[in-house]
């Protein structure tokens, strides 16, 4: 049976536990704000207008893909191709294709080192594993300008970074929108955890200062998983009526995919 993503594959193990999968989209919520086409985002208006929602509708998809066998997979991400089709249409205008790569290459980032923030750092064999993950994934989309492997991306990622990455009147209002459906305390979270992980030029465009009031507390946070409590401080810290959402976002141990 062929799986998109073979079962041992380190980008399941990332992409199985909740924590990680919300890291990675704190860190594509910052670096995103910054995206010369995040006029995107505000045509259709669904992320401005709940965040939260948005966040989780995309890990279902990203969800089914990584955890489905290859023609399901495949069938899905055909799938989020007319979605997004459809949607510059009835624009009348396209997405660049740089727009798109870079999202698949915040994707990237933000896998890796999100997961390095919280479990371990991963091998050089590890990161060609999540590149060639998405690499495959974007190639499916007709992405066109995809670096070969890993080691083209790094230089390509800092070349986009350079060239995609601007401060706007959007940007400053997405980030009014975080902390409207967030609130002040959630939203303060979401800040300090995006500065362990942005890039620096993202950090410099976002005002964001290299020290995160949430450095001290990470080993605690990781002690917590060992003992069992992380459940108890992400239903605190989330709000309530997305906790189901949030459950499933554990799929390593909802469906026992991995040990």
């Amino acid at each position: 049976m062929e799986y998109f993503v073979h079962k041992n594959s380190i980008v399941r193990r990332i992409w199985g536990k909740s924590d990680t999968v919300l890291f990675i989209f704190a860190g594509s919520a910052a670096e995103f704000s910054l995206n010369k086409a995040v006029d995107w985002l505000y045509f259709t208006g669904k992320l401005p207008k709940d965040p939260l929602a948005r966040l989780f509708s995309t890990v279902t998809y990203a969800r089914k893909i990584i955890f489905s066998k290859n023609e399901e997979a495949l069938k899905i991400i055909d799938s989020i191709f007319m979605i997004h089709k459809n949607v510059e249409n009835n624009r009348g205008k396209s997405i660049p294709s740089w727009a798109y790569r870079d999202v698949l290459y915040m994707l990237i980032h933000y896998s890796i080192s999100s997961f390095e923030l919280l479990e371990r750092k991963l091998s050089p064999a590890e990161k060609e594993e999540v590149y060639d993950v998405f690499f495959r994934f974007g190639s499916r989309m007709k992405l066109c300008d995809l670096a070969a492997n890993y080691h083209d991306w790094l230089s390509q990622r800092e070349i986009d970074m350079q060239n995609d990455l601007e401060k706007s009147e959007l940007s400053i209002d997405l980030f009014k929108q975080y902390r409207k459906h967030l609130g002040s305390f959630r939203y303060f979270l979401l800040v300090e955890s995006q500065k362990l992980l942005v890039p620096f030029k993202v950090r410099k465009l976002l005002g964001f200062s290299k020290y995160s009031f949430l450095t001290p507390v990470l080993p605690i946070y990781k002690l917590s998983k060992k003992l069992g409590w992380d459940e108890w401080i992400k239903m605190v810290i989330l709000p309530k009526k997305y906790k189901k959402q949030i459950n499933e976002l554990d799929v390593i141990k909802y469906y026992k995919i991995l040990a």
